[in-house]
């Protein structure tokens, strides 16, 4: 049977980069110019304003981000809307398929920490260290541990994390009850986590602060290891 072949009218208005039937060179067209993949990471964890995305990449302009907006919009992978009375601000939010990208920002992510290029050192996001929590969380590491954490990154990058039955589960929310919340910034977690920072040398620095069960806060940092760099690297 032969294919027939979507028109611009059907598939809105969109560039071609590759004239590839590969799913993959249709992936880079949809989110392979710069910032279009790291926008999406910062919606993972549910709407943000305008400003709030500018805070999490604070490289883009203002121009840049609008213009990936549009794009990622018009494919379909975002939506713009207005928050209800009394906040009543505009706020972009994945669709349901732009969730679905999720699993292959994980993949790609795990893949790329191999090189020897890889830098924790370099600044990240909120929303990018919780996306690291999720891609690189050890359920065999986890075993029988269950905990409820508190993480406040921020005013407005706080996230509530379960750990239970081998399982980890993140939302961006207010702490409320867990077992412990720690207050610090995107950088200092990811060095406890993935550099091997004591939490009391964090908090000693006057990094972070902990509030709640110490051990739980230790246990978890235990449950992220890294894939190994490439050979020889």
């Amino acid at each position: 049977m032969k294919l027939e072949k979507v028109t611009d009218k059907e598939a809105g208005p969109a560039r071609r980069w590759y004239d590839d039937a590969c799913g993959t060179a249709l992936a880079m067209e949809l989110v392979g110019e710069r910032w279009s993949l790291l926008i999406v990471r910062e919606l993972m964890f549910g709407p943000r304003r305008f400003g709030e995305l500018r805070s999490g990449l604070p490289g883009i302009s203002a121009n840049v981000l609008t213009q990936r907006l549009a794009g990622l919009e018009t494919a379909r992978i975002l939506v713009r809307r207005t928050l209800p009375s009394p906040a009543n601000v505009q706020v972009y939010e994945l669709t349901p398929w732009g969730y679905e990208s999720e699993r292959a920002i994980q993949e790609l992510g795990r893949w790329a920490v191999r090189s020897p290029r890889h830098d924790p050192t370099l600044p990240l996001s909120a929303a990018s260290l919780m996306m690291s929590f999720r891609t690189m969380f050890a359920a065999d590491r986890a075993g029988a541990f269950a905990a409820r954490l508190g993480f406040v990154l921020g005013p407005h990058d706080m996230f509530r994390v379960t750990v239970a039955e081998g399982a980890l589960a993140i939302v961006r929310a207010d702490p409320g009850d867990t077992d412990v919340v720690l207050t610090s910034d995107p950088m200092s977690v990811a060095s406890i986590v993935y550099g091997g920072r004591p939490i009391a040398s964090a908090e000693a620095d006057g990094a972070l602060t902990l509030t709640g069960d110490r051990a739980v806060a230790e246990r978890f940092t235990t449950l992220f290891p890294l894939p190994s760099k490439l050979a020889g690297a």
